[in-house]
């Protein structure tokens, strides 16, 4: 091969590398930004997802209400309860966190709040009671009125002994004559007043 037929390989084949590695690097610039976009898209749907999934935050006008509601039950709680453990903070708050988890049957995280409730020397028997309580309001709890299981196992634990009310049954009406056998009775005949017969004229005196 003479020299100027070698020169004209080498500058072919130079001139394949550079083309294929323009191809090579055009190619991983346009991976690269759909990768990019991709992964974008994706943040961006995933971001998207856990806003609408997330309650929306409560302002602090309502924060203030709700703790304001949990210093009253534990302050009822205490008073109820005559200042025995179940009324303490840390046995109210554990105690119907427990019997709460029980209804929903998440039996594992129930359990672990019982230890956490032993920890703190809390009774046991209260939450057997305050469960056995809450058994016989099952048909009151609508999961679709706000705070309405909270309420019941609330007054479940401050009261054990409850009872659900049992709705009044109006007493029967005292029995009235039919209406169509007093239209049908005959009005009371009435009796003619008597009449006074004229005193006689007495013959005048002479």
């Amino acid at each position: 091969m003479t020299a100027t037929g070698e020169f004209m390989g080498r500058r072919v084949l130079q001139f394949k590398v550079s083309i294929l590695r323009q191809f090579a690097a055009s190619a991983f610039v346009v991976l690269l930004g759909l990768g990019a976009s991709g992964a974008l898209a994706q943040s961006n749907n995933d971001t998207h997802g856990q806003e609408q999934g997330k309650p929306p935050a409560a302002s602090p006008a309502d924060a203030a209400k709700d703790n304001q509601r949990k210093t009253d039950e534990f302050t009822e709680a205490a008073q109820a309860l005559n200042g025995g453990p179940a009324g303490n903070p840390e046995c109210v708050w554990l105690g119907r966190r427990v019997v709460q988890l029980m209804y929903n049957d998440d039996l594992d995280t129930a359990f672990r709040h019982l230890d956490l409730y032993d920890r703190f020397g809390c009774p046991g028997g209260h939450v057997q009671a305050a469960f056995r309580c809450l058994t016989r309001f099952f048909p009151l709890i609508d999961n679709k009125v706000q705070n309405s299981l909270s309420n019941h196992v609330h007054a479940c634990w401050i009261n054990p002994a409850a009872q659900p009310q049992q709705a009044a049954v109006p007493a029967p009406a005292a029995s009235a004559a039919p209406p169509a056998a007093a239209a049908a009775a005959p009005p009371a005949a009435v009796q003619p007043a008597p009449q006074v017969s004229p005193s006689p004229q007495q013959p005048p005196s002479k």
